[in-house]
């Protein structure tokens, strides 16, 4: 097998070679890291019930997912910079490491405390899981050719988004609940075997100390904003004490960490990656994207059941017109994107098509079958696979090479922070509404039947068993808070269309660079031409 290295040049920068078997090797080796940390949660969320039956705790049970996001949150940044540091291979290998062995441990839990510390355990190898994954393909293949590579990680992506309740139950239900845990460790075992074999590249490490204090600032800051869109309108009033109290930490973090980061010898997020306007601009829209996909990925699948009568596993399946929308865009523009690099253009053509899907959303009713459905998704996932691949494009593009790991972990965190608050604005908007419908028994207030509580407890099957006028007006209350959640998600895909019109193209970019140069060069050479 070939082995995969990298030749600096005489100024000291690597320089990708053209792609080579041990190449794409190593491409699907990060693929399957990626398919890992994408259907992690998606196949865990369907055995929860029968992890509660079996270990008990279910007042902890939300700690379970939250344990996991938190630090897969915290971490994700500290590994990207990680592997700027001492090398792409060492730092990705013992993410997939950890998360390997939280994942087994997690399988042997035997009560859900164990089950929960576990969980961060595995979350922590989580994050570099991802970011990893990405900053391979951008050491590893030129921005010309990084779109297919990057295409790949979309499909895997959105397949896991369908795949994983799907996978979790068959297992669960014919293995049990472990092996939603256990499944992991074939599927990394091969990843992690792939990469030390087929990837070698020179092992690097900077002069300058870890910066341990910006590090826990960071992971402080991010906890506590993860812990306010958790908790926040759920668990605590928004004007509770421990909502604010979670904000001023945020706030405090976030102020010393900038004045940490600008001190320190080699600081775990450099300011200086955000001068680039594109960068700043892509991670704005990469927010406002993980916004609006969460949101819809996890209402629109319940308005399925509720109102279109789909059972959990027929709602998976009819989420497929989102995921080959999203695959194929993805595989033809990805490459363009890469190829011709104008990233003004594909993110404002993925920001409306966003936008414009979350529109035709928030029109159906309890009338609207499951084809027209799938028609509004497709011109969603259409909208997902030009966005989640421009800010991937010009996130790496943006900084220098020393830097891929800063770049592709901040615009994953912004994705993952975005669909965080996303969800959590979304499911009190949503909630709100099926209150009102409990309360009024239904549209307008009539029908004598008061509709079920909690859109979240109910399935197909139970709700059929309902009196037929309780029964119409769950699937009108399910409706109303669906259509004003994703009243709410155009707004933010207007927001994510107007951001996109920030971003320069890449001649824009090396045209502004150039001339910034020559300004520069003007400014030096002024003082000599002046004495003459």
């Amino acid at each position: 097998m070939d082995a995969i290295s990298q030749n600096p040049t005489p100024a000291g920068v690597p320089v990708p070679p053209p792609p080579t078997r041990a190449t794409y090797v190593v491409m699907a080796a990060a693929v399957l890291a990626m398919l890992l940390a994408s259907l992690d949660s998606l196949i865990l969320g369907t055995a929860m019930p029968t992890i509660v039956g079996d270990l008990g705790g279910l007042d902890h049970l939300s700690w379970v997912a939250s344990g996991y996001m938190l630090a897969t949150a915290a971490s994700t940044p500290i590994w990207g910079k990680l592997g700027d540091m001492y090398g792409r291979k060492g730092c990705f290998l013992g993410s997939i490491g950890i998360f390997l062995l939280g994942s087994a441990l997690c399988g042997l839990a035997q009560s859900m405390n164990q089950l929960i510390g576990l969980r961060v355990l595995q979350g922590l190898g989580g994050g570099g899981l991802m970011v990893g994954a990405l900053s391979l393909i951008g050491e590893l293949v030129t921005p010309q050719a990084r779109g297919k590579f990057q295409a790949m990680a979309s499909a895997v992506m959105g397949a896991a988004m369908v795949a994983g309740p799907l996978v979790g139950g068959f297992l669960t239900d014919h293995l049990g609940w472990r092996y939603c845990f256990y499944v992991n460790v074939p599927v990394g075992l091969a990843a992690l075997v792939m990469v030390a074999v087929a990837l070698q590249v020179p092992a690097r490490r900077t002069a300058g100390r870890i910066d341990y204090l910006g590090a826990a600032l960071l992971a402080t800051a991010i906890a506590a904003l993860v812990l306010i869109t958790t908790w926040g309108g759920s668990k605590y009033h928004w004007d509770s004490a421990e909502i604010i109290g979670l904000a001023v930490v945020a706030v405090a973090a976030t102020a010393a960490l900038i004045a940490v980061e600008r001190r320190a010898a080699e600081p775990v997020l450099p300011l200086g990656v955000f001068r680039s306007r594109n960068f700043c601009w892509a991670n704005v829209l990469a927010f406002l994207v993980g916004f609006v996909m969460v949101a819809v990925m996890t209402f629109l699948p319940m308005f399925q059941q509720a109102v279109q009568g789909a059972s959990a596993t027929s709602a998976g399946i009819l989420m497929l017109p989102l995921l080959l929308s999203m695959v194929a865009v993805n595989l033809f523009a990805g490459q363009l994107i890469s190829r011709k690099g104008n990233f003004t253009l594909y993110a404002a053509i993925g920001a409306f098509l966003i936008a414009a899907g979350v529109f035709l959303f928030s029109l159906m009713d309890t009338g609207t079958g499951s084809v027209v459905t799938g028609a509004y998704m497709a011109v969603f996932g259409a909208g997902l696979g030009f966005a989640m691949q421009v800010t991937l494009s010009v996130g790496m593009e943006s900084v220098e090479r020393r830097h891929l790991g800063v770049a592709s972990s901040t615009v994953t965190l912004s994705r993952t922070l975005g669909g965080s608050f996303g969800v959590s604005l979304a499911g009190i908007v949503f909630a709100d509404h099926i209150s009102a419908g409990a309360h009024h028994g239904g549209p307008g207030g009539r029908g004598g039947h008061a509709a079920p509580t909690s859109a979240t407890h109910l399935s197909a099957d139970s709700l059929r068993a309902l009196p037929p006028a309780a029964h119409r007006a769950y699937e009108h209350a399910v409706a109303a808070g669906t259509h004003q959640v994703f009243v709410y998600g155009t707004v933010v895909g207007v927001l994510a269309f107007l951001s996109a019109w920030c971003i320069r193209t890449r001649g824009q970019v090396a045209a502004a660079a150039a001339a910034a140069t020559a300004a520069k060069a003007s400014t030096t050479a002024q003082p000599t031409g002046a004495a003459h």
